[in-house]
């Protein structure tokens, strides 16, 4: 069942921009190469990150509703500074308050979302409890979580005009939504899977992956992304059309 509200185009734009299209779940040769970053970055020499071939960045902004990575303003500055797309990510943490309460967090310090070509829609960061290994699932059932996460999305949609792209990886989401399709078709996905020739079997019904995070270390600040496209649709799917 699709989120309240139904499909946005904007949200589900794919490599050539098909709803719904199925696309090779490959490493592809070309495709715009970029980057997350975190406080534990700090400092970043973004033009020598976009020297590196980065052209895009997602940046750590919240998590919960009690921490703002202090770095985040600078971050976020210099990455568009140096001619980067860069968007601000949130790291959820599902057992401290509700999904529409950490949205709102984060759309307040840094989430928010413009049609400038710049901007990338938020993302939520959703995955084991590095906090707890015995809950890796924050203590909610897997109905809950989707309520979790549908709850966060519904509140950076009325906020921002966009639904959030949802970070996780295949083995979490089965684990701990019981591999929901309830996203799907309304949510970009960034999926993580590191050391492979590609992201391999998508979670929840996903057709086609927007970013995959490759790795942990390479060229680039942080972790390392592809963006599923041309440059140009990269532009297209920052301004939502």
């Amino acid at each position: 069942m699709d989120p309240p509200g139904g499909p946005d185009p904007a949200d589900l734009l794919g490599p050539a921009g098909t709803l719904g299209a199925v696309w090779p779940l490959r490493a592809a040769t070309g495709r715009p190469r970029g980057h997350d970053v975190s406080s534990h970055q700090k400092g970043v020499d973004w033009p020598a990150a976009r020297a590196r071939g980065a052209r895009f960045v997602y940046i750590k902004a919240t998590e919960s509703t009690d921490y703002r990575n202090p770095y985040f303003s600078g971050q976020y500055t210099g990455a568009r500074k140096a001619g980067l797309i860069r968007g601000a990510y949130h790291f959820a943490l599902p057992d401290k308050s509700s999904g529409a309460r950490q949205a709102d967090y984060l759309v307040h310090h840094g989430g928010g979302w413009q049609a400038d070509g710049w901007t990338l829609p938020p993302a939520l960061d959703i995955e084991y409890n590095p906090y707890s290994k015995k809950h890796k699932c924050y203590g909610l059932s897997k109905g809950r979580m989707v309520g979790w996460i549908r709850s966060f999305s519904d509140e950076v949609k009325r906020e921002t005009g966009r639904r959030p792209v949802i970070y996780t990886t295949t083995q979490w989401w089965k684990l701990c939504t019981g591999n929901s399709r309830a996203f799907s078709s309304t949510h970009a996905l960034w999926v993580a899977r590191h050391g492979t020739s590609g992201p391999g079997t998508l979670p929840g019904g996903w057709q086609f992956w927007t970013f995959w995070q490759y790795g942990i270390k390479g060229k680039l600040p942080g972790d390392q992304n592809l963006f599923n496209g041309s440059l140009s649709r990269l532009r297209i799917f920052a301004r939502g059309r």
